[in-house]
């Protein structure tokens, strides 16, 4: 009995003993066994985060198209309430074009009815003015009165050889002026166009035939006697501006004659062209241009 305690194990029992002990499971198995435990942890709260980030993605993309569809109404709104703005501008427009289009026709229409009026004033004056003839360049005397203004006239028509008796005089006077020492015209008023064109033709031939032209010695002044006179018809405003102009068509040397008569403008190229009339500016510039 003691001899079998004291019996050692053999080396058989020894082998078998380890491998035995390597037939246990090691500890580091149940290490293993925590560590997976770990990793589904994670995996859990990874799975969690990206949910949430799913979410707070999903909210904000919610959001900003929110703010969008919002911008993008009132974009649209602004839009259609400029359509709508435009769309009033251009009925405006329109409208004002039209009363632009009348006011443009009316003043057309009133210009011609003015031309109308303007041409009907001429002849009134013209007819008012075709008994009168005037006298240029007489020296004004000192507190001049219509009886000396007569007895200038009486003594000039003695010279003309058409004596005029006072009778013939209806109106008398000198056209007022910027200064008192201007020698302004005399407007003598006839009591017929046969008086006044006897005076004037008889001007003119006295002009012709006489080597001393008309003056002041003529009309009966005793100083400033040789100051020449000249007699013309009494033309209104707008008729003496068309004798101006026409003059410088003489001067120019394409028209030979130019001449007044009944208070009109009369021009002619040469003895054998056609005597034109002088009714305006514009067609003494067309006049101008066509030579």
């Amino acid at each position: 009995m003691t001899s079998q305690l004291n019996k050692s194990s053999s080396e058989t029992e020894i082998d078998r003993m380890a491998t035995d002990d390597n037939r246990t499971p090691p500890n580091f198995v149940c290490q293993r066994s925590k560590r997976g435990r770990d990793d589904v942890f994670i995996s859990e709260r990874l799975d969690d985060l990206k949910k949430e980030m799913k979410d707070m993605l999903a909210f904000m993309l919610t959001q900003k198209i929110q703010e969008i569809t919002s911008t993008l109404k009132e974009i649209q709104q602004t839009n259609l309430n400029i359509e709508n703005t435009v769309t009033h501008l251009m009925s405006q427009n329109q409208v004002l074009e039209n009363k632009i289009s009348l006011l443009e026709k009316q003043s057309k229409e009133d210009k011609k009815y003015i031309k109308l009026l303007e041409n009907k004033v001429e002849e009134m004056e013209t007819g008012s003015r075709k008994a009168n003839f005037v006298i240029k360049n007489v020296p004004k005397l000192a507190g001049e009165t219509k009886e000396e203004l007569i007895g200038l006239v009486m003594t000039l028509s003695k010279g003309l050889d058409c004596l005029l008796t006072k009778s013939d005089i209806k109106d008398i006077y000198r056209v007022r002026g910027k200064n008192d020492s201007q020698n302004t015209p005399i407007v003598v008023e006839t009591g017929s166009t046969l008086i006044k064109n006897e005076i004037l033709k008889k001007g003119k031939s006295f002009n012709k035939k006489q080597k001393s032209k008309l003056c002041c010695k003529h009309l009966g002044f005793k100083s400033q006697e040789d100051t020449p006179v000249f007699l013309s018809e009494h033309l209104t405003a707008k008729g003496s501006r068309l004798y101006f102009l026409a003059r410088d068509l003489i001067k120019s040397g394409e028209y030979k004659y130019c001449w007044t008569a009944y208070g009109k403008v009369y021009i002619r190229k040469d003895d054998h062209a056609a005597i034109i009339t002088i009714r305006s500016e514009e067609q003494i510039h067309q006049l101008i241009v066509k030579n």
